[in-house]
């Protein structure tokens, strides 16, 4: 991996991350604050609050992802950043509950993962892909783990305006990290054209949105009912969670390391995905059977860590490398989008399970939901294996001509001819492409002639 994949992954990890920090660092604190506002005494009105900025992310990342497609991906990020920037503000400001959902809409609009990830793809070599996103999906772990530390200091040093202010500011940060740090694709491929319908229809695809759907709703749903076990079975009070959820954090990202490279190295994507969802099932039905032992609910949260930050690094890579070159920005919008519905249902629907039938319910739905992914996802193919090309074009070949050409070849993904140097780049997807017809058009020798 390059000096330049390792800088735009770090960057990146990092912006990516303040999405989430606008959600996890307000999670422990914003009951409490928000009943000090006029109105925040009426529960639903808080729940409305604080689940405004989930909806409004799933609501957002479309539009937001295809507009990076057209109108280039930093120019999108910097104007999310600057809604959750505005959006942070509004909520330091709001004088009563109304304002703070608006505040809460208006910051969750800022909806960058698409474009963000979708840059990622454009600065990383398929074969480096999982590795970054393997570093993102880990950052947000640890944004996790590290606001359940933060938070109530933070809240009670600063208060809450002062925790507003405080993501709100990191957002503006971000920006010249962004515009300065972040290198600029070297180039802007030529492209098929790849309608959003196709996008929507493909049933690659659709696996992949259903999977991050339930990871998220199975994070959400769980997290209902695991600090209470921590508080009942281990007598861990609810300020001390994070001394298990932290280092269980970083154990599961050591742990899951090797099976990344692995994967890579041997072209065993799939094999390393299914398996990460069989894990996510083990952890439930750990959870499911004896949640009462101590060592089995550490055990239940390692093994599920596992499996999330491996479907938090393989998911997105896997969409970057299936998806249309023109439309990645649109697939990781819906991809997005599946992830925050994801997040804000598992709560609402895991509580009305919990309700009816208890902790164990929610487990054997968690584990029955995952049991159908994993029936489902069994049947995807393998993601292409995506190779780089490059080729000197022949002095007689009309480059205008060659264009259209190339772009009808099976197995294309991208194209960038450099007419000055008479040089063509093409990453292609091997299974499909045929060296012999581009070397005829190219005017080069071909093979056994």
């Amino acid at each position: 991996m390059t000096r330049t994949e390792l800088r735009a992954g770090a960057a990146l990890a990092f912006i990516i991350s303040l999405r989430m920090l606008g959600l996890f660092l307000v999670l422990p604190v914003f009951a409490v604050f928000a009943r000090t506002l006029p109105g925040g005494d009426n529960i639903f009105w808080v729940g409305l609050a604080f689940g405004m900025f989930g909806l409004a992310q799933g609501v957002m990342q479309i539009p937001l992802g295809a507009a990076s497609d057209r109108f280039g991906r930093k120019r999108i990020i910097v104007i999310g950043l600057l809604l959750y920037a505005a959006g942070s503000a509004m909520a330091a400001w709001a004088p009563d509950i109304n304002w703070m959902i608006a505040a809460r809409i208006l910051q969750g609009s800022g909806a960058i993962s698409a474009a963000a990830t979708a840059l990622v793809a454009d600065l990383v070599r398929d074969e480096h892909r999982t590795k970054i996103m393997a570093v993102i999906g880990t950052s947000i772990g640890l944004v996790f783990a590290g606001s359940l530390v933060l938070a109530p200091a933070l809240y009670g040093w600063i208060g809450m305006e002062g925790i507003f202010l405080l993501i709100g500011g990191l957002a503006l940060a971000g920006i010249p990290l962004l515009l300065f740090v972040v290198p600029d694709p070297e180039h802007a491929p030529v492209v098929k054209p790849a309608p959003f319908a196709r996008v929507l229809g493909d049933r690659q695809l659709m696996r992949l949105n259903f999977g991050m759907f339930v990871v998220h709703m199975v994070q959400m749903a769980m997290f209902l009912m695991v600090p209470l076990a921590l508080v009942q079975v281990m007598d861990l009070p609810v300020a001390e969670h994070w001394t298990l959820y932290f280092p269980i954090v970083i154990a599961s990202f050591i742990c899951m390391i090797p099976a990344i490279i692995w994967a890579e190295r041997k072209s065993r994507v799939k094999t390393v995905f299914l398996a990460s969802i069989v894990t996510l099932i083990v952890s439930q039905v750990m959870f499911l059977l004896h949640l009462d032992l101590a060592w089995v609910l550490i055990g239940g949260l390692f093994v599920f860590f596992v499996a999330f930050n491996l479907l938090e690094a393989t998911l997105p890579s896997l969409v970057s490398r299936i998806a249309p070159p023109d439309a990645k920005g649109a697939a990781l919008g819906v991809f997005n989008t599946a992830q925050s519905f994801g997040a804000a249902t598992g709560s609402a629907v895991g509580g009305a399970i919990a309700l009816r039938f208890g902790e164990d319910g929610v487990y054997l739905f968690c584990t029955a939901l995952a049991v159908v992914w994993l029936l489902w996802a069994r049947s995807m193919k393998p993601p292409p294996v995506v190779a780089l090309r490059e080729y000197a074009i022949g002095d007689h070949v009309d480059l205008d001509r060659l264009r259209d050409q190339i772009n009808d070849l099976p197995g294309l993904r991208e194209v960038r001819i450099e007419a000055e140097r008479r040089m063509a780049f093409l990453k292609v997807n091997l299974e499909l492409w045929d060296e012999d017809v581009v070397r005829r058009l190219l005017d080069q020798p071909v093979a056994g002639t």
